[in-house]
């Protein structure tokens, strides 16, 4: 038989963890149609893939890509390091969407506003299928989001929901879940989510069960509180049955770099009891989120717009500030856990604060010649925004620790980025365009640490194992043409906190869904990416 498309000669690794071997993958349609002997396939096209590793396109398993996509479906610095699958909806889902919410949607999600759209759509399943019918050229999915959820049925107050709301809370869950969710996700460390309790969480996660889809967390503590934190997500999912996922494990601040092997065991030990744990990580040793997470949470109780009011009173100012430099009490202080040289600005919407973008909370202090406490306040105000930041709070020794765990996966925490238009008006964490390609480059290739077949198992097959996404994260027959075809020796990130915007290399040739998206490094523009849909879906639909 001739097929649409042979690579001819590459290096396989299936996903399965076994030894790489020399031979050919025929491409028919949108799918694998053989894998054979080096040079026994036949095709209209045959690409000579000689002394190149042929590995299933990878899963980036916290994509932030819910409005870049929007701005540009090319994907290009996830495609350029091999993703053909991000999942979305880290506590923040595009949908559901009340109308109040639509109305009062402010964008800029990770402090770029210059990406514009009008949300046309309501439910969670049709923000997916719009991304699908406008043109992407990775596959999508995504979480529904605990925040989303309780501004829904709630808003942003720091309070118990009504039993009312709480079943509205249980029915927007299962809606989502039919809809081809894959689960839900709750970011803990951050308001409005941090005012849900435990009880309230485990009787949303009860419906997330039901549809065999995953609990993923922000575990409500990174630092100070981290064992308590794990094992809330521990009781969690021991009282639904659920599958449970940990984003971006990590220990953040100095002071807490010591917890992690305490927190390996744990999991580990929850994993022997028969619970079902597995956690992602991206390959950085720093982290990315607003400048809001320097204040105690309560200031931000009612939403953004009472957030302003108290931090533009002298009364609340005071209070806010002996608690930024005090003891902390139930949050994540991160000002206090990195202190001002390990804070960089990377994201303001305001034309006259973007001069600021790549300083340190330091220089900004100097320049202003103001105390840190209310140089962040003030920044807060004046950019009217959470401001995307840097925290430089984490161990290199940590992650060579994590990267080799059989149950951790990769991920970008960090939206598809492009080094062109509105994308250059903010500095993203380098992880958008080098977390995958750091797996492969820095771990693999020069420090060793796991082989290049373990490495693609937990790029690939992993994660679809974990999402029970079927036809995906394998190189076999009748799987879906989701591939990455790579050169090891040159596969290297080159992104910074200073120069974020600089693509990887060493990936040759992307496909997805049979499509041909990079093609000799280059973007061809194709966009065949799908919206791919949860267990709960595939249920109703046999």
């Amino acid at each position: 038989m001739t097929y649409d498309t042979i690579l001819r000669g590459g290096k396989i690794v299936d996903g399965n963890g076994g030894e790489p071997f020399v031979g050919d993958v025929a491409i028919q349609g949108d799918s694998i149609a053989a894998i054979g002997d080096a040079g026994t396939l036949s095709g209209n096209t045959v690409i000579d893939v000689d002394g190149l590793y042929v590995a299933p396109g990878f899963i980036n398993m916290l994509s932030w890509s819910v409005e870049s996509l929007i701005e540009d479906g090319r994907s290009q610095s996830e495609i350029r390091q091999g993703v053909t699958l991000e999942i979305m909806g880290e506590g923040t889902s595009m949908g559901p969407f009340s109308e109040k919410m639509k109305a009062e949607w402010r964008g800029g999600i990770l402090g770029n506003d210059s990406i514009k759209y009008d949300i046309d759509w309501t439910t969670l399943g049709e923000y997916l299928q719009m991304l699908e019918k406008r043109g992407v050229s990775t596959n999508v999915a995504s979480y529904v989001g605990s925040s989303t959820l309780r501004v829904y049925a709630v808003g942003y107050d720091d309070r118990e929901p009504t039993a009312d709301e709480l079943d509205l809370m249980k029915s927007l869950v299962r809606q989502a879940m039919q809809e081809g969710a894959v689960g839900m996700s709750a970011a803990l460390i951050y308001p409005p989510a941090s005012f849900a309790k435990t009880d309230e969480l485990i009787e949303l996660v009860k419906v997330v069960a039901e549809y065999d889809g995953v609990y993923v967390s922000h575990l409500r503590s990174e630092g100070a509180a981290f064992y308590e934190a794990l094992d809330e997500f521990i009781q969690i999912v021991r009282d639904t049955g659920v599958r449970g996922e940990i984003y971006h494990l990590k220990a953040s601040g100095k002071n807490n770099w010591d917890k992690m092997d305490e927190v390996i065991r744990r999991i580990e030990k929850a994993r022997a009891d028969g619970l079902s744990i597995h956690a992602d990580m991206y390959t950085y040793p720093y982290s990315g989120t607003g400048l809001t997470a320097c204040l105690p949470q309560w200031v931000q109780d009612g939403g953004h717009e009472a957030m302003i009011r108290r931090l533009t009173n002298p009364d609340m100012r005071v209070r806010i500030r002996e608690e930024m430099r005090g003891q902390t009490n139930g949050w994540e202080n991160m000002y206090q856990e990195n202190g001002m040289d390990g804070i960089l600005l990377s994201g303001f919407n305001k034309p006259q604060l973007k001069k600021l973008t790549g300083k340190t909370l330091r220089e900004v202090c100097d320049m202003r010649g103001t105390p840190p406490e209310d140089t962040i306040m003030d920044l807060i105000v004046e950019d009217d925004s959470r401001i995307f930041t840097m925290y430089f709070s984490m161990s290199d020794d940590n992650l060579r620790k994590q990267v080799p765990l059989p149950w951790l996966s990769f991920c970008s925490d960090a939206e598809s980025q492009a080094p062109e238009g509105v994308f250059l008006e903010s500095n993203p964490h380098p992880r958008a365009y080098g977390s995958f390609a750091r797996v492969l480059g820095k771990y693999v290739r020069d420090e060793g640490l796991i082989t290049v077949q373990e490495a693609v198992r937990k790029l690939a097959a992993l994660p679809a194992d974990v999402l029970k996404i079927q036809k995906r994260g394998r190189l076999a027959v009748g799987n879906f043409a989701d591939i990455a075809v790579f050169d090891l020796a040159n596969v290297q990130d080159y992104a910074t906190p200073q120069k974020p915007h600089q693509y990887s290399t060493g990936m040759v040739h992307v496909f997805v869904n049979g499509g041909h998206v990079l093609k000799d490094g280059e973007h061809t523009g194709a966009t065949p990416g799908r919206f791919v849909k949860g267990p709960g879906y595939k249920s109703l639909s046999t």
